[in-house]
C-alpha cells in the first residue's frame, strides 16, 4: 500500500493525513486512487465529460495551456489544459530536470473528459479535474532515477501522488494544487495556513510544515499546546522580515472571532556558509536542507532563476 506523508495541507480543504515519514513507492493502489478522488472531491473540482465541458473550464480560467518551452516537450496530447498549480509543478520541476539532466521532460497526457478516457482508466481518474499529469519515462537510467526520487519526495511532502504505469509506460502524478501552493509559500518564505485535523499536536504541525512548536505558539498568540480540530493555525514562513508582521488566529471549532495580533520577529546577527552543488541539486532542496527560502537563496547569490551547476558555490546566510 502507498503511503503519504501529509505535510503542506490547504487553508481551507480539510485532507486526509497519514503519519509523518511514511515510505513514499511507485506502486500504484487502490487507496492511492481514492486519496487522488478525495482531493478532487474535496476542492469541488469539477469531472468534466466532454470536450465543450474543458472548453468552459478554460474560458472559466480553472485550467490553463501547458505549452512547449525550453524545458518542457507536449507530446500528442489531445487536450493541453491543467490547473493553474499543475502547470507551475510541471514548469519548476522541468526546470530542474533539464539542468539534472540536460534533456527536456515530456508531458504525455493532461486533462482528459471522461468520453476521451483509455478504456483501462479508473473510473475515479483525476485526469478529467485537470489535476493530473502523465510524464514520460526517461530512457537514460541516471535520469529515470532522478525523475523518481525528485517525485518520490514530493510525495513524501504531501502535494502529489506518483505512480509508475505499465500500460502504457508512464509516470502518473496527480498534483493535489491547495496543498502545493502552500508548499511554495512555505519554501519561498511566504505564511500559511493550516488547518488542525485529528490526531494532530502542535509538534506534529511544527514538524510537517517544517516550523518550530515556539513560531507556531508566536504567530498564534497560543500560551500553550493545546490546538482543536478545524482551527486554523498561521505557519510562518522562512525568510521571514523582521518587520512586525500582523496575523490572524482563528478557531473553526470554538467559531470565535478571529484575533489579530502584532508580531515581532527576533533579530540576530546573521552568519554565512557555503554550500557547494552536487549531482542532481536544485535550489528548493538546498533551500529545505539549510531551513531557508529559494527567494533567499536567490537574492544571496543574485541568482535570476532556479538553475544551478555541478561544483556551483552558493552561499547560505543562516540566522
Amino acid at each position: 500500500m502507498k503511503n503519504l506523508t501529509a505535510a503542506f495541507a490547504a487553508a481551507t480543504l480539510s485532507l486526509i493525513l497519514t503519519p509523518a515519514f511514511a515510505q513514499s513507492s511507485l506502486t500504484g493502489s487502490r487507496s492511492s486512487m481514492e486519496r487522488q478522488h478525495h482531493h478532487a472531491v474535496q476542492a469541488g473540482y469539477t469531472f468534466t465529460r466532454t470536450s465543450r465541458a474543458v472548453s468552459d473550464l478554460v474560458e472559466e480560467g480553472d485550467l490553463v495551456r501547458v505549452s512547449n518551452s525550453q524545458h518542457v516537450t507536449i507530446h500528442n496530447v489531445s487536450y493541453p489544459f491543467a490547473r493553474p498549480a499543475v502547470k507551475t509543478l510541471i514548469e519548476r520541476l522541468a526546470a530542474q530536470y533539464h539542468n539534472a539532466c540536460g534533456e527536456k521532460l515530456t508531458v504525455t497526457s493532461l486533462t482528459r473528459p471522461i468520453e476521451r478516457q483509455p478504456a483501462n482508466a479508473a473510473a475515479d481518474s483525476v485526469h478529467p479535474t485537470g489535476m493530473a499529469v502523465d510524464l514520460r519515462i526517461p530512457s537514460n537510467g541516471s535520469c529515470r532515477n532522478w525523475l523518481e526520487r525528485t517525485l518520490l519526495s514530493l510525495e513524501d511532502n504531501g502535494i502529489l501522488d506518483v505512480t509508475r504505469e505499465r500500460n502504457p509506460p508512464h509516470y502518473h502524478v496527480a498534483v493535489f494544487p491547495e496543498p502545493y501552493v502552500n508548499y511554495l509559500a512555505g519554501i519561498q518564505g511566504q505564511t500559511r495556513e493550516y488547518v488542525v485535523q485529528r490526531g494532530d499536536t502542535l509538534s506534529k504541525v511544527a514538524a510537517r510544515m517544517d516550523t518550530t512548536v515556539s513560531q507556531l505558539r508566536a504567530a498564534n498568540s497560543l500560551r500553550g499546546d493545546l490546538i482543536n480540530v478545524g482551527q486554523k493555525l498561521i505557519v510562518p514562513g522562512g525568510g521571514q522580515s523582521a518587520e512586525p508582521a500582523r496575523v490572524i488566529a482563528a478557531s473553526a471549532s470554538t467559531g470565535q472571532t478571529p484575533a489579530v495580533t502584532n508580531v515581532v520577529a527576533q533579530v540576530s546577527e546573521p552568519r554565512e556558509i557555503t554550500h557547494r552543488v552536487r549531482q542532481g541539486e536544485t535550489l528548493w532542496r538546498i533551500a529545505s536542507r539549510y531551513r531557508t527560502s529559494v527567494d533567499a537563496l536567490r537574492m544571496h547569490n543574485d541568482l535570476a532563476g532556479d538553475l544551478l551547476s555541478v561544483g556551483q558555490v552558493i552561499r547560505v546566510a543562516m540566522d
